[in-house]
């Protein structure tokens, strides 16, 4: 066996001891088992392969877009997918639609991952804070909870859109404003789960304040149970976002927003179906990788799923 095969051997050792010596080797073991249960699911794989082909995609578009996004030229409209150096064909404008299709990838790797920031953390915030201090607080962030969950979040959305403005940063903040509710749920539920948990009393009796509390010991425990449902939630803000700018309320033109390019094209559907079906498939094909990475995800970290199934 050769020192490379030896190395391997130990460090996978040390990843799969049962009895972890440090805390950096059980979150390093942990990880490593957790990788090791989604190598093993297909599905998760295939959805792991198209995110990062999407991050792939939006990192390099300057280098793999093999047109200018952004120029027109009319003669050269409604090329049909596989025309000369058009692959997937042009727009009524006469722009190359699978460069749009690139650069627009960006803008939803954009708009996912600021919302993706924003409405777990303020979700979480709201949620261990009323769950933790419960009496009135408790009753009134919830109840400002069910008002935004009373709505569907499409037309909340629309709403605060129309108040902010149009606008690609505006429709983050109205997505972000939709998207706080179900992670301020799962936060509480699991608040009240730790709090009366005797390490808290324990740490309780140490001194520790409640703003210690809540940021070290109980937001840690939250966090893979908001990573799922962030994984899921992913398919639900594209569609989101992708319905604003269809509306005219998301990135303004002549930015190649998804949504906007699948606007433009219903105009010509019957004639010239791939101008509004391209970028349909590209939502399409992104949403079922986060729905695909996010049920491997809850397998993997879902503290409930004993692994016997």
């Amino acid at each position: 066996m050769s020192t490379v095969d030896t190395d391997h051997q130990s460090l996978r050792q040390w990843l799969l001891s049962e009895t972890p010596m440090s805390r950096r080797q059980a979150r390093f073991g942990a990880f490593y088992q957790g990788w090791l249960k989604s190598k093993s699911n297909r599905l998760t794989m295939i959805g792991l392969g198209i995110l990062l082909t999407l991050l792939f995609v939006a990192l390099l578009a300057p280098l793999i877009a093999p047109h200018d996004p952004f120029v027109q030229n009319l003669a050269n409209r409604l090329q049909p997918i596989g025309s000369d150096q058009h692959l997937f064909g042009t727009d009524s404008l006469g722009r190359d639609i699978l460069s749009r299709l690139i650069y627009g990838s960006r803008i939803t790797l954009y708009i996912v991952t600021l919302v993706a920031l924003i409405a777990p953390i303020a979700g979480l915030f709201v949620g261990t804070v009323a769950g933790y201090i419960g009496g009135w607080a408790d009753v009134i962030l919830m109840r400002i909870t069910d008002i935004f969950l009373a709505f569907p979040r499409l037309v909340l959305a629309l709403a605060f859109v129309a108040a902010l403005g149009a606008g690609i940063e505006n429709a983050v903040i109205a997505i972000s404003l939709t998207a706080w509710p179900p992670y301020a749920r799962i936060a509480r539920a699991e608040t009240l789960t730790i709090r009366g948990a005797d390490y808290i009393s324990a740490v309780k009796l140490q001194g520790a304040g409640p703003i210690r509390i809540i940021t070290k010991h109980i937001w840690p425990l939250c966090i893979s149970s908001l990573i799922v449902r962030v994984a899921l939630d992913m398919a639900g803000i594209i569609l989101a976002a992708a319905g604003l700018g269809f509306l005219g309320l998301g990135a303004q033109p002549p930015s190649p927003e998804w949504g906007a390019m699948i606007s433009e094209g219903r105009k010509f559907l019957l004639d010239f179906w791939w101008v509004a079906t391209i970028p349909g498939l590209a939502i399409f094909t992104v949403s079922l990788g986060f729905n695909l990475l996010g049920d491997g995800l809850r397998d993997v970290l879902d503290p409930k799923d004993s692994g016997d199934e």
